[in-house]
């Protein structure tokens, strides 16, 4: 079945995964780029649109991942990334989104002279002007920040440091993201450690291009309070031929403990992941029980947003409202804010289907 788009887009939603540079607006990467000099694949912000959608469609994370080179070159200065940041939290409340947490690495913006707390400065003033100008139109939204680390990079603890420095101050949590194969978790143990000694949350990419041991390694060795994607947990679960389950050892604790998994339908198919929407384990790992939230990864690199990728479920799984709502409630009990602040983004999601 498919449901309707405008009912979609005015359910309240919530959005877990969703990268700052990979959500910028065509034009404006257009606009950004003719003011440096910046030469991209076209001029034109529809075909521009295209050529981000198909050039992560390769079917691998190394060859979606090059299509940040883009969004990255004109995110180099603060006046830019306050726009950017300001557009993502107006582009968020279009999509119905009332609370996300935009994920970006400081240390990809420091080509133009910016130090690493200047870029996350200025991210925390585009969010904020973001959220102001959608209150001036009536539209309820929060935003904030995930720091990440890549995992590329040599380990150090600076952007775990980054992140207590502004805790309080628009930073909700830390991430580690970039190629997962060769690039383990644990090599940012060191960070792990201090948030955790300091009670920050933090989430960690796993099992998306690399195998269920990346979750593992994600949960059990660097205590991750969320996992980015996570679908190769399957490789842990049997199915039998008339789908009876067993889920082994490490499927059954992230069931049992509810680890939450961000999980991106279509981002996961351009990578390979998976080999489309309706074989995408969501459905599976619902039904189970697991904790699963549905995310965009990317609007840019994906052409999509929380609306569509809802949309995509419903018409893959004959999902009704009533399955949105519980997916929904899944990422509001998610989010790295207080117990209160959870409490009432549920109830907020509850009433609002209520009506």
């Amino acid at each position: 079945m498919s449901l309707d788009l405008e009912a979609l887009r005015d359910f309240p939603k919530v959005s877990l995964h969703d990268h700052l540079d990979g959500g910028l607006r065509p034009q404006t990467i257009i606009e950004l780029a003719s003011d440096i000099g910046h030469l991209l694949p076209t001029d034109n912000a529809d075909d521009l649109g295209r050529w981000f959608v198909e050039s992560a469609s390769l079917g691998s994370l190394e060859c979606y991942l090059e299509t940040f080179d883009q969004t990255l070159a004109v995110m180099q200065t603060a006046p830019n990334l306050r726009r950017v940041a300001r557009e993502y939290v107006e582009d968020l409340a279009a999509d119905g989104v009332i609370y996300g947490e935009t994920r970006w690495a400081p240390e990809q913006h420091l080509r133009a002279g910016l130090t690493e707390a200047e870029a996350v400065a200025a991210v925390r003033d585009g969010l904020a002007e973001g959220m102001a100008a959608c209150r001036q139109r009536g539209e309820q939204i929060e935003v904030r920040q995930l720091l990440t680390a890549m995992r590329q990079s040599v380990p150090t603890r600076d952007i775990a440091e980054l992140t207590l420095r502004y805790r309080h101050d628009s930073v909700a949590g830390f991430d580690i993201a970039g190629p997962e194969r060769g690039y383990p978790a644990s090599r940012f143990l060191e960070s792990f450690r201090l948030l955790r000694r300091q009670n920050v949350y933090y989430t960690i990419h796993a099992g998306e291009a690399d195998g269920c041991r990346s979750i593992w390694e994600a949960v059990q060795v660097c205590g991750a309070n969320r996992v980015g994607h996570g679908v190769a947990i399957m490789e842990d679960i049997q199915v039998a031929n008339g789908g009876a389950t067993t889920l082994g050892d490490f499927a059954a604790y992230l069931l049992n403990e509810q680890i939450p998994l961000e999980m991106c339908p279509s981002s996961n198919v351009q990578t390979g992941a998976v080999t489309s929407i309706a074989e995408h384990p969501i459905n599976r790992l619902d039904q189970l029980g697991f904790r699963v939230t549905v995310n965009a990864d990317n609007r840019l690199m994906s052409g999509t947003g929380v609306t569509k990728e809802f949309s995509l479920l419903a018409e893959a799984f004959d999902y009704t409202l009533s399955d949105l709502r519980r997916l929904t409630v899944n990422a509001a009990k998610s989010i790295f804010a207080p117990y209160q602040v959870r409490k009432a983004l549920v109830e907020r999601i509850t009433d609002w289907i209520a009506l």
